[in-house]
């Protein structure tokens, strides 16, 4: 196994997947691929006003990095023999993951991410990845 990608939103459950990425890396000498996709918001409210496209998408993908060094400084990444490669994308989150993923060994992803229906088993990234990656996919459960 040479490579292993990891889909992160800043959730549990995407800190749980990083862990058991992680971990995985280090037992199969992979390279990890960690990816996080941003959507800038059709309005933002500012003060009581909304506004539609008035913030810079710099502002957003800031927010995104923050996402990802907040996450990874949170996990043991020490003894990674083939090093971490992190990425931020402007896009849909699950299309970032699949494209991520297209050659690698093994694709992880969370169970849940911050989507709304926090009912659900399967959150819509989880879901997509499952039925669309070309590579085995491994959703770690949220909740222990």
């Amino acid at each position: 196994m040479q490579r292993i990608v990891v889909g992160i939103d800043g959730s549990q459950g995407a800190r749980r997947a990083l862990e058991w990425a992680v971990a995985e890396a280090k037992l199969r000498d992979a390279h990890l691929v960690i990816i996080h996709a941003w959507l800038e918001p059709a309005a933002v409210a500012v003060g009581s006003v909304m506004t539609a496209g008035g913030v810079e998408p710099e502002v957003f993908e800031d927010a995104a990095w923050r996402t990802v060094t907040d996450l990874l400084a949170a996990v043991d990444t020490t003894g990674l023999p083939q090093g971490i490669e992190t990425h931020v994308v402007a896009g849909a989150p699950a299309r970032a993951v699949l494209d991520a993923a297209h050659g690698a060994d093994l694709v992880v992803v969370g169970s849940r991410g911050h989507g709304g229906f926090t009912g659900l088993l399967l959150g819509s990234v989880s879901q997509q990845v499952a039925h669309h990656a070309t590579c085995p996919v491994v959703i770690i459960p949220s909740h222990r």
